[in-house]
């Protein structure tokens, strides 16, 4: 019986020397979302000059550990999804909308608002794709498609480098 209490207490207290790495503070920071609500108009890179749409994105979109984006909660993955919704509903409702109703080169710095503002969407739909692969999902198709369309789009927005681009005011948040 002796054994067997000293092969308890051993074990017991083995368990509570460990370390708790697993409960310390910067695990559990690892397990919370990086990004909170933000309304389109604080997320959006639409204005100033064309150019640098890719690194204003990425600007916005920071904060992930891309060094392990398995770690990622739905609500980063929610976020990200909700940057490519409102961004989808500001091209259709704003932009598209101001870009029809202006010419020269109003219509112009409005085109290339619209293309940052599709920089940006397709880096928040990158990111997301990429976490959902790191987490295991079976996602290199839609990467391959979305990756087309990001590349172009920073492209457009390269070739046009320097020149004034607007921002429209749109109401929307992300989730």
């Amino acid at each position: 019986m002796r054994v067997s209490f000293a092969i308890f207490s051993a074990f017991a207290a083995s368990v509570f020397a460990a370390p708790l790495a697993a409960r310390t503070d910067a695990h559990l920071a690892k397990r919370q979302s990086v990004f909170s609500q933000k309304t389109y108009d604080e997320i959006s890179i639409s204005g100033g000059v064309a150019g640098n749409a890719e690194q204003e994105a990425l600007s916005v979109l920071s904060g992930l550990d891309l060094n392990n984006l398995a770690s990622a909660t739905e609500d980063d993955i929610e976020f990200l999804d909700s940057v490519n919704k409102i961004c989808n509903e500001a091209e259709k409702n704003a932009f598209n909308v101001a870009i029809d109703s202006a010419s020269g080169e109003e219509a112009d710095a409005l085109q290339r608002g619209k293309i940052k503002n599709k920089v940006l969407k397709l880096e928040a739909t990158m990111m997301r794709l990429m976490i959902e692969q790191a987490q295991g999902e079976d996602v290199a198709d839609k990467i391959q498609a979305e990756s087309a369309k990001l590349n172009n789009n920073i492209q457009q927005d390269r070739e046009e480098a320097g020149k004034p681009s607007t921002f429209l005011s749109f109401d929307a948040s992300t989730s």
